[in-house]
């Protein structure tokens, strides 16, 4: 049976503790994100809705980085909105950079009411590769 690892990046911050819950879950050759946030290292929102866009993605990367990831790695993609019609030109923007040519990772798009204060989650799965 395949034992599953915590993965944590390095400079993780204040949310995995206070609601117990880990960025990561390693489990054979697949990584399973938890819903990253536009958090700053206190756990507290970034109030601009694109900075904490940006932010969300920049937490992606660095526990997919902890884990041995990197955004070409990602299989699966679901994302939380609290207002997916006023926002989604704004999500593109940032998707398009991060992904920016096919293949595409599947993607999921949920609206959702309420996410602890913020206004976009993203949780993914991505395929650990061979050297990491």
């Amino acid at each position: 049976m395949t034992q599953r690892e915590a993965v944590f990046p390095a400079n993780r911050h204040a949310l995995y503790e206070a609601h117990g819950y880990s960025a990561a879950i390693r489990s054979g050759d697949l990584l399973f994100v938890s819903g990253q946030v536009g958090s700053r290292p206190d756990g507290s929102p970034e109030p601009d809705f694109a900075g904490q866009v940006g932010l969300a993605f920049a937490n992606l990367k660095a526990t997919l980085a902890a884990g041995g990831c990197t955004f070409d790695d990602i299989v699966d993609v679901t994302t939380f909105h609290t207002d997916p019609e006023n926002q989604f030109k704004t999500i593109m923007a940032v998707k398009t950079e991060v992904f920016p040519r096919a293949p595409y990772p599947n993607w999921t798009a949920i609206g959702v009411n309420w996410l602890a204060g913020f206004d976009f989650e993203i949780k993914v799965i991505a395929r650990i590769p061979d050297n990491a």
